[in-house]
């Protein structure tokens, strides 16, 4: 049977290409302008490249990829978790910084995007969002789903996590529609209406739709979501869409972004590759195309990920996950010789696997089990601490095929000395109690559940008080003076 969104695969390569074309255009312009927080007046590059600048935000997503190309189209969390120690230990900042130290404590996603994590509402995971758009073209809700394994690494709970669903929804969604408010609608479908993202998403629109000019609707925003932080993902959200409201061109439209100062070359970045889906290579005048040119340039940060060459490599690869992914994992869109989107757009606007990873308990630990298809979860129910003395309640559920389900039997062993207390199960949650009096900074816990299908295990770890003294909020972890890397993965030959 024939699902209602048709991607052309010409199309879809063409698109593809131009997203990471225009990451790359919109992140170079405004690389030599990040943090800064006044406005600029640009109108081209400024200083003219002569390659693509390195950026962060495309070199994560090529880990990503790899992650995808080696595990699967089902990845979780907790495989993203691996690629980022295989591939990304050196990067130190903000949020970056702190989802390796945690995962180098033994925590791991979502637990790990949260915990003594001070940086959880910035830009780190919503500038990560093309990679999931372009797997799942046409499928917005898979699209934030994806999105949202990604963002639990470092911005559990915090408005990255909101943010990087509602571009990945919004991209996916321009695969076959090209209307810039419905394309935002779609992505404000997939995330909590409350949240900060989707507030100012809301009120740069109402800025554009009331003629409030371009100069006086950055004040607005910086007035009512402002942060001392450049970084914060809702201020630059706004500066985001305003961009690509106001502007009347590609070119003018990546500088309006960028002219509204802050996080410049995550906002550049991410329209760059909005409008490079939604316009195609024919979309990108040759003068912002051409003093990049095409190659991929590596941050020095970024380690060993097998990444492409070239943005058509990327392509290539890119498209090659998809027709996996589409086939596999969605209901909605799958590939033909020509895009086609159905009358009715309701289907775009579906929104139950957003709200479903939503609905995961960030205050826990995802582990894939068995062959992959199964996940063991343990739940924190607060602080992934035990403190010596004050009993603890933990939990353990089990996923199967991406649904909970109910093995015979689950056993958890804790370290000797420990004192452990079944609760026996509840809609599906086995409770455990746990106490100790003398705790170590670093704690395994192994669970043991036994399932019609066999017998699966995972270790989850729980740390003492010595390793949770907290860390002062607005520092990063230490960094090597030479090379400015995370000090613990220096890059200094």
């Amino acid at each position: 049977m024939s699902r209602p969104i048709q991607i052309g695969i010409e199309a879809y390569r063409d698109k593809v290409l131009a997203c990471w074309l225009g990451k790359n255009i919109g992140g170079t312009l405004g690389a030599p302008y990040e943090c800064h927080k006044t406005t600029q007046s640009l109108t081209f590059y400024d200083p003219l490249p002569d390659q693509s600048a390195p950026n962060d935000d495309l070199d994560l997503q090529l880990a990503w990829l790899k992650c995808l190309e080696d595990r699967g189209i089902h990845i979780t969390c907790g495989d993203l978790a691996d690629y980022w120690v295989k591939c990304l230990s050196s990067y130190p900042w903000n949020e970056y910084g702190f989802c390796r130290r945690n995962l180098e404590r033994g925590l791991r996603p979502p637990i790990s995007g949260c915990f003594e994590n001070y940086y959880i509402d910035e830009m780190g995971s919503p500038i990560r969002s093309e990679i999931w758009a372009c797997v799942a073209p046409g499928d917005p809700q898979l699209a934030a789903a994806l999105a949202w394994h990604d963002a639990v690494l470092d911005h559990t709970g915090g408005e990255g996590v909101y943010g990087e669903m509602f571009w990945a929804a919004l991209e996916s969604a321009a695969f076959v529609l090209d209307d810039p408010k419905t394309l935002i609608q779609i992505g404000l479908g997939m995330i909590p209406i409350w949240c900060r993202i989707s507030r100012v998403v809301r009120d740069a629109v109402w800025c554009h739709e009331n003629d409030v000019p371009w100069a006086d609707a950055r004040e607005r925003i910086l007035t009512a979501f402002g942060h001392h932080n450049p970084c914060h993902a809702p201020q630059n959200h706004g500066f985001t869409i305003l961009g690509w409201l106001y502007g009347t061109s590609f070119g003018d439209q990546l500088c309006k972004a960028v002219n509204c100062g802050y996080d410049t070359d995550c906002t550049g970045a991410t329209l760059g590759s909005v409008l490079g889906i939604l316009g195609g290579t024919a979309g990108i005048p040759a003068k912002w195309r051409d003093p990049i040119g095409e190659d991929i340039v590596l941050h020095k940060f970024t380690g060993d990920c097998g990444a492409p060459a070239n943005v058509a490599e990327l392509t290539a690869r890119t498209e090659a996950v998809a027709r996996l992914m589409l086939p596999e994992r969605s209901d909605a869109a799958e590939f033909a010789d020509v895009t086609a989107a159905p009358d009715d757009l309701s289907v775009l606007y579906r929104n139950e696997a957003a709200l479903a990873a939503l609905a995961q308990d960030p205050l826990s630990t995802i582990e894939r089990v068995g062959d992959g298809s199964g996940q063991l979860v343990l739940h924190y129910n607060g602080e992934p601490v035990l403190r010596p003395g004050i009993a603890k309640t933990i939990a353990v559920t089990a996923v199967a095929d991406g649904q909970p389900c109910f093995p015979d039997t689950i056993e958890l062993s804790a370290p000797d000395g420990w004192t452990v207390a079944a609760l026996g199960e509840t809609r599906g949650a086995w409770g455990f109690t746990l106490k100790a009096d003398a705790v170590a900074d670093r704690n395994t816990l192994a669970v043991t559940a036994t399932c019609p299908r066999g017998t699966v295990n995972a270790d989850f770890v729980l740390l003492g008080p010595g390793e949770a003294r907290g860390y002062p909020c607005n520092v990063n972890v230490p960094r090597c003076p030479t090379c400015g890397a995370r000090k613990e993965a220096c890059v200094c030959e």
